[in-house]
């Protein structure tokens, strides 16, 4: 058993925390609202009552929501009241500069730090079947390995540095952004022909595109049924990390405008914007003159 503090407890975060839990370790948690730390309680979790007590543990799991959120909690005063070697593995999709900042600050504080950004959905990560992505030091991966077993399927270690794995990420998450826009399209156009949408995206699935990404999105886009998991601003946030990594690394990205404007199109309409990622959909439809509700 494992003394491990976790701090961020949206969907994914949730479902983590209650799998390390299930999987026999000691859990210290803590989120900004009182609610998801609540129902970790009854499974078994210990509830912090502030950042602190989380990071007093010799191991520190993050799943914060965005780069200020994750640099708000772990400042240089709080990682003051760490113990000496404590990891702390980020686990969230935060910018490579966000990371490469957070891996000084961890320096200076004496605190080791790793980035394990993740693939899954929830009910991936309850099961204990994400696949990680790993960057920092062979031998802290290594030693914090047990713990990112119980979460993952699979680790990718792909590189030292801490902030690889986020580029890493970044770019991941890019590729599936460019999918469900690349759906989006076909699906609108054999809509404009009338054609089944969902028996296209079955024949997309059955043999050329298989894979939770045009299986799991693909539906939704199909059967125009966005239940939220990672939602429209998360997706805008993603796109914006990876054009600033982007542009740090000189590198060109010719289709990103044309996806910054379906999510900030999505954005700007109030019935869209609370839905899962893949809503932005909609935006083609809309574009194409395909009603919302057929």
């Amino acid at each position: 058993m494992t003394d491990i503090g976790f701090l961020g407890l949206g969907a994914m975060g949730v479902a983590m925390a209650r799998r390390l839990i299930d999987s026999g370790h000691r859990v210290t948690v803590w989120n900004r609202s009182d609610g998801p730390a609540n129902e970790l309680v009854k499974a078994g979790a210990i509830a912090a009552t502030a950042p602190e007590d989380a990071i007093a543990n010799p191991i520190i799991l993050s799943m914060l929501a965005n780069d200020a959120a994750v640099e708000s909690v772990f400042t240089s005063e709080r990682l003051a009241t760490a113990c000496a070697e404590t990891v702390h593995i980020n686990m969230a999709s935060i910018s490579v500069a966000a990371s490469e900042r957070l891996r000084d600050l961890h320096f200076e504080a004496g605190i080791d730090y790793v980035t394990a950004p993740v693939l899954g959905r929830p009910n991936v990560a309850a099961a204990g079947q994400l696949t990680i992505v790993a960057g920092g030091s062979p031998k802290l991966i290594d030693a914090v390995r047990p713990v990112l077993d119980a979460l993952g399927q699979r680790i990718w270690h792909v590189g030292e540095e801490p902030s690889s794995a986020n580029l890493v990420k970044i770019a991941i998450n890019y590729t599936i952004i460019h999918a469900l826009q690349a759906m989006a399209e076909g699906v609108t156009l054999v809509e404009g022909g009338d054609v089944d949408p969902v028996q296209f995206i079955g024949i997309l699935t059955s043999s050329l595109f298989p894979g939770p990404v045009y299986e799991g999105y693909g539906r939704m886009i199909a059967e125009r049924q966005y239940v939220p998991a990672f939602n429209v601003t998360m997706g805008r946030k993603d796109l914006r990390i990876a054009q600033e990594a982007a542009a740090a690394l000189a590198v060109e990205l010719p289709t990103a405008p044309v996806l910054v404007a379906a999510f900030e199109a999505a954005l700007a309409d109030p019935a869209i914007a609370p839905l899962d990622w893949a809503a932005i959909a909609e935006i083609t439809r809309a574009r194409s003159g395909v009603l919302r509700s057929r």
